[in-house]
């Protein structure tokens, strides 16, 4: 029997439904849902296959421990008390970060320095040595204080799990992967879905599209920490790898259009959808959106240009008259569009069947749904 653990994956505000279902499907168990994260419980294969096929979770860590801490007497004897033997060998490195919000130990280098101390005495009684050389591997030790209340986490992932390896270049404004996988599966992209976006800048939310429709394993081409662990067996990623590619369905019918009106976008859009490896998935032209047609029975999925200044801001108003000439609002023509513009469906000339509040990054969106 491998060891079960409790395992926790943040994600983006406002996609906390649509991982729960990543996680129920993928065999997580126990799931405990709050803003912005979900906690859950699995064992070895179950935390390497989240990282492999999560596209909406933004990290996968192991929550080690939760207790309360008003000192920093306190906060050291509840890190000293975890097993952190158990996955940190004596070779290995293990730095540490994190943050405090509405604590009395509100600050985070104190904390970390803390944390630290006690992980160091906690490791010196169970290897008998006084000093840690830390050129191993990388074992990332995180904290989160919150209203006194300490979790600290050893981060599997590494690297964030937007980075999917297929965008090395993008854009000026581009989506986060993991968001733009969250919007995908708010569309119900299916297997014979065809897929437009008008302003596919970087190509995120046509690759995303594909990658779901074709059950391709989100962080296949990639690497994580964890692989490196020594406490981890090297079997479980290869078993999790097998598993990924296995279910991958190359029959489906899927099919993505994406316009850009500058031809650097089709060219980067290309580019990226051939290292996702669905390039033959997809064409792409160079376009203004005056001229798009929506295709029958399709998904428009797009982030269209909207501006921080005001001449940018009428421009982008404009854009969002001509979207709501030719885009579909609903029957067998289906739109969903991604803008912080408050008033955005009243230059698009119709209401959202449906509203979402997401955030790209630090700015407020809605998910705008016409169905």
């Amino acid at each position: 029997m491998s060891n079960t653990m409790r395992l926790c994956c943040p994600c983006h505000f406002g996609l906390e439904s649509v991982l729960k279902y990543e996680i129920t499907k993928i065999g997580g168990t126990d799931l405990k849902v709050s803003d912005g994260k979900i906690s859950f419980t699995g064992d070895e294969n179950i935390m390497a296959r989240a990282n492999l096929c999560l596209s909406t979770a933004e990290r996968v860590l192991i929550e080690l421990i939760e207790f309360r801490a008003e000192s920093f007497e306190e906060l050291f004897q509840g890190v000293r008390a975890i097993e952190l033997e158990r996955y940190i060998g004596v070779n290995d490195a293990f730095p540490v970060k994190g943050y405090s919000l509405d604590s009395t130990l509100h600050s985070v280098p104190d904390c970390q320095s803390i944390i630290k101390k006690a992980a160091v005495e906690r490791l010196k009684s169970k290897y008998g040595v006084s000093w840690f050389d830390e050129t191993g591997p990388a074992i990332q030790i995180k904290f989160s204080i919150l209203k006194d209340v300490v979790t600290i986490y050893l981060d599997t992932s590494g690297v964030g799990l937007h980075k999917r390896g297929y965008r090395k270049n993008s854009n000026a404004a581009p989506i986060k992967e993991t968001l733009a996988a969250g919007i995908v599966d708010l569309a119900r992209v299916r297997a014979d879905s065809i897929v437009c976006d008008p302003f596919c800048g970087s190509g995120t939310l046509l690759i995303e599209a594909a990658m779901k429709a074709l059950k391709i394993p989100v962080g296949i081409n990639r690497r994580f920490a964890a692989e490196k662990w020594a406490s981890i067996d090297s079997k479980v990623w290869q078993e999790e790898r097998k598993r990924a590619i296995d279910q991958v369905d190359r029959s489906a019918e899927f099919e993505g259009i994406g316009f850009d009106i500058d031809d650097a976008a089709v060219a980067l859009t290309l580019d990226n959808a051939h290292k996702a490896g669905i390039k033959s998935r997809i064409r792409v032209e160079q376009a203004d959106i005056s001229s798009f047609r929506q295709p029958e029975d399709s998904i428009v999925i797009c982030n269209p240009p909207y501006g921080e200044r005001l001449l940018e801001l009428r421009e982008a108003e404009g854009i969002y008259r001509q979207m709501g000439r030719v885009l579909g609002k609903g029957g067998n023509r289906q739109s969903y569009i991604i803008s912080p513009h408050e008033q955005f469906e009243q230059f698009f000339g119709s209401p959202a069947k449906k509203r979402r509040k997401l955030y790209n990054g630090m700015i407020k969106c809605q998910l705008y749904m016409y169905f």
